[in-house]
């Protein structure tokens, strides 16, 4: 397990220190999407890695590992947004990251009591297999964007959110090994 939260850790820095790169460029551009536009994003991210691994061919140069990050990244101005895409406020770079910080820790505590019950199945499984979570999660979740968040028995847009990040995360683990 000490492995595993070893590897995690490292691959999410790297996430983060993308994001944290972007918005020193871009600001907080993204605060304009509504909260199903950001799902959208995390989806064509999604379709593009399932053509690249179905087709054997990437065409535009950012790797299968670039869009994983992407999908990391997303799903936490998702979990943001969430929160505060009605507010009108600007939020300062600090407060942003803040933010980012926040959400990360709520999801890698989440995938440790997952780890821990589940024992690590997912070291057994294919990139591949991530992809189509990922995409499943992504349809769970624009059926609950489309009822206006309401769900009888199911969870919330955010779990769903945290379940891609963490299956991004394995993801590029699972790659890189």
């Amino acid at each position: 397990m000490s492995n595993t939260l070893e590897q995690y850790q490292f691959e999410i820095q790297k996430c983060r220190s993308l994001f944290e790169r972007k918005n020193a460029d871009y600001g907080s551009s993204w605060r304009i999407l509504r909260p199903s536009s950001v799902t959208d994003q995390i989806l064509i991210k999604a379709l593009r890695i399932r053509s690249i691994e179905e087709k054997g061919e990437n065409k535009v140069g950012e790797s299968i590992e670039d869009e994983f990050v992407g999908i990391y990244n997303y799903s936490i101005i998702g979990l943001m947004q969430l929160k505060h895409w009605k507010d009108e406020q600007e939020f300062t770079f600090e407060e942003i990251m803040n933010m980012y910080d926040s959400e990360k820790k709520a999801t890698q505590e989440l995938m440790l009591k997952k780890n821990h019950d589940y024992g690590e199945a997912w070291r057994e499984m294919r990139t591949s297999s991530f992809t189509d979570l990922i995409l499943m999660k992504l349809n769970r979740t624009k059926q609950i964007e489309d009822n206006d968040g309401a769900t009888i028995v199911s969870e919330g847009i955010d779990a769903n959110y945290r379940d891609m990040m963490n299956y991004a995360i394995f993801a590029l683990i699972n790659i890189h090994n």
